[in-house]
């Protein structure tokens, strides 16, 4: 009686081009990336909070647009070293990024934990958590990119499901601790909570591919640039990053200029990050089957929609509230379509270094709108107007270049795109 041979390999292992699209390795890799979306983007989501707190605490004697260089400055360098981060991930894998990321992330909230002075909070929060932060946001993408791509769109939006999970409950977490146990242990709690959860990532988080480490060539990032589509898609990114971060950042400070109570306008940032579950899962599923650009472009018009009609004219409680709600909802497609966007015009082996180069270009988006939206408060006497509409208008124009960038791929009649 012969013996039963053994199963054979499965497809994908042999054959890069073909997708296993599930499998317990590729699920922990998306449970995984969430919990490095949790740590990460789900962290800078708190910014609202942190403008709101130095405004009345220890930079009280900082303008909001000198302090708004705090979250911009993280979000800069958290987007901005993909550029780096994507040729590592490339030649390396994920590993060696994660247990350095986790490093840099935790210790600088740490440090930032026992700062008072402005530059220390700079370095420590802005800087150095911000990179490690970096290093854990970039492979989480990249790696589950790998595992799927009919279900793709899904699968990254599971992931990006993570980073408004954790703007949830960073925020509620910082709201109830500061006035227990203070400032700086309420930001250890939260450091050791990333701890954790990076440390499971650390062992889940995989790429299908091998690393083939290849020398460093400028022209890696440098020739997307010479493509049409990709220069319309960054340039899409950066404008609707441009907007886009002006609600998150100055959400609160608004809604306590009208007189929303502290703790009321503190949850505004739980109640975004909470709708924004659905906008980062939701959306994500229907482009699987109506088009990713399709779906990106009707959420990024919701966007601009909510900004200029309803956040521009919002007094009451009530107004900021369900602003709050349905940008979460609507903005929530800006960060978990953005990489299957570049995905979808992008060779396999070169995803992550393309993936860096369009972020890397969008963090000045990042770096410079929350300032300039400062100092277009500081100038116009605390009124909130201005910076608003130029967060919208720069939502608008991010909206339709999105749109050029679709019709420059497949043109108006395909209707799945």
């Amino acid at each position: 009686m012969s013996i039963e041979s053994a199963s054979p390999e499965p497809e994908w292992k042999k054959d890069p081009k073909v997708f296993p699209e599930g499998g317990a390795a590729a699920w922990l890799t998306v449970a995984g990336s969430s919990a490095c979306l949790f740590v990460s983007f789900g962290w800078v989501n708190c910014v609202g909070v942190f403008q709101d707190y130095y405004q009345l605490h220890q930079l009280k004697d900082y303008t909001a647009s000198e302090i708004a260089w705090i979250p911009s400055l993280q979000i800069f360098f958290m987007v901005f070293m993909g550029l780096f981060i994507g040729k590592v991930f490339d030649d390396y894998g994920p590993r060696p990024l994660l247990i350095v990321g986790t490093f840099l992330h935790v210790f600088g909230l740490m440090m930032a934990s026992i700062s008072e002075e402005y530059y220390q909070i700079l370095l420590s929060q802005a800087v150095c958590s911000a990179i490690g932060s970096s290093m854990v946001f970039y492979p989480a993408f990249s790696c589950v990119s790998t595992w799927f791509l009919a279900k793709r769109g899904a699968a990254l939006g599971l992931v990006a499901a993570g980073s408004s999970l954790g703007g949830v409950i960073f925020p509620i977490m910082l709201i109830h601790l500061i006035p227990k146990i203070g400032f700086g242990w309420a930001m250890r709690t939260c450091a050791f909570m990333i701890l954790a959860l990076l440390i499971f990532a650390i062992f889940t988080v995989k790429s299908r591919l091998e690393p083939s480490k290849r020398p460093f060539k400028v022209l890696a990032f440098v020739k997307p640039l010479t493509e049409p589509a990709f220069i319309l898609l960054t340039a899409a990114v950066f404008f609707f990053y441009w907007g886009m971060f002006i609600p998150l950042t100055f959400i609160v400070v608004k809604a306590r200029a009208h007189g929303m109570s502290e703790t009321l306008a503190n949850y505004l940032v739980p109640i975004l990050n909470g709708a924004s579950v659905i906008g980062r899962t939701v959306p994500n599923a229907l482009a699987d089957k109506l088009g990713h650009y399709n779906v990106m472009i009707v959420m990024c018009t919701a966007t601009t929609a909510l900004i200029l009609g309803l956040w521009l004219p919002a007094s009451s409680n009530l107004a900021n509230i369900i602003f709050a709600a349905f940008f979460g909802v609507s903005s929530g497609a800006g960060i978990g379509l953005t990489p299957a966007l570049v995905a979808k015009i992008s060779p396999l082996p070169e995803i992550g270094a393309r993936t860096g180069a369009a972020m890397s270009i969008s963090a000045f988006a990042a770096l410079t709108g929350s300032p300039i939206g400062g100092q277009i408060i500081s100038v116009s006497h605390g009124s909130f107007q201005n910076t608003i509409i130029f967060g919208g208008v720069s939502c608008a124009i991010g909206t339709a270049l999105f749109l050029a960038t679709r019709l420059m791929i497949a043109g108006p009649s395909t209707p799945k795109m």
